[in-house]
């Protein structure tokens, strides 16, 4: 039986497009939260405009500009190289405050509409390293903001300890495989389905598709 109503934090990629398709079966009710915090592969946007419309969810897009003003990145700059973290550092692409700041509109967003569910692709075992990624700050941010909304969010983090291949094998599992690998946006130079190939997102991207596709051919 499907409960009630939940957000989706949604950005048009291969993993929130997962989660929105996990969140359609499970739930009432579904709105997708989209946010525009000028980043370098716009073209997220517009892929999210097109999924929600097609799938029949209603979209919100918020203007997060400030943090693109606070947080040069690689995903803020076009300036800024792609690199991936070393000696303990963190990649280029992380964005400092992003999944928190997203994670607390969603929430407030959430309190408007009357859902009691946020949903978010965050994953702890397939990730870049980013702090704000981590399962620890997603059950410590859930308590801060019922405290602070006086509410019952559950924040829902269907893929936290999936790996690529298995997000994959989740996306095939809701029927929707052929749709998260043709109209999504992963790609970290703007390229949807498959993307470029060459950052480290789309890298990630092709090795868990082929692993999975290659334990279907094998079972």
């Amino acid at each position: 039986m499907k409960q009630g109503k939940a957000v989706v934090v949604f950005s048009g990629g291969q993993d929130s497009t997962t989660c929105l398709f996990w969140a359609k079966e499970r739930f009432e009710e579904v709105v997708a939260v989209t946010f525009d915090y000028g980043q370098r592969h716009r073209l997220e946007i517009e892929c999210a405009k097109e999924i929600t419309k097609e799938l029949g969810i209603s979209h919100h897009i918020l203007d997060m500009s400030l943090l693109n003003q606070l947080a040069p990145n690689a995903l803020t700059r076009g300036t800024i190289p792609v690199e991936d973290g070393e000696g303990g550092e963190l990649p280029s692409t992380f964005v400092p405050g992003r999944n928190l700041l997203f994670l607390s509109f969603a929430g407030v967003l959430a309190k408007q509409i009357g859902a009691k569910h946020i949903v978010t692709g965050v994953c702890e075992t397939d990730f870049s390293g980013y702090p704000d990624c981590r399962d620890i700050f997603i059950k410590s941010l859930n308590v801060t903001l019922n405290l602070s909304m006086d509410d019952t969010f559950v924040i829902e983090t269907p893929l936290m300890w999936l790996n690529k291949a298995q997000t994959w094998e989740l996306a095939d599992q809701l029927g929707a495989l052929e749709f998260v690998r043709e109209k999504t946006l992963t790609c970290y130079n703007g390229i949807k389905a498959d993307g470029c190939g060459e950052c480290p997102a789309c890298k990630l991207r092709k090795r868990g598709l082929d692993e999975y596709l290659n334990s279907k051919v094998e079972s």
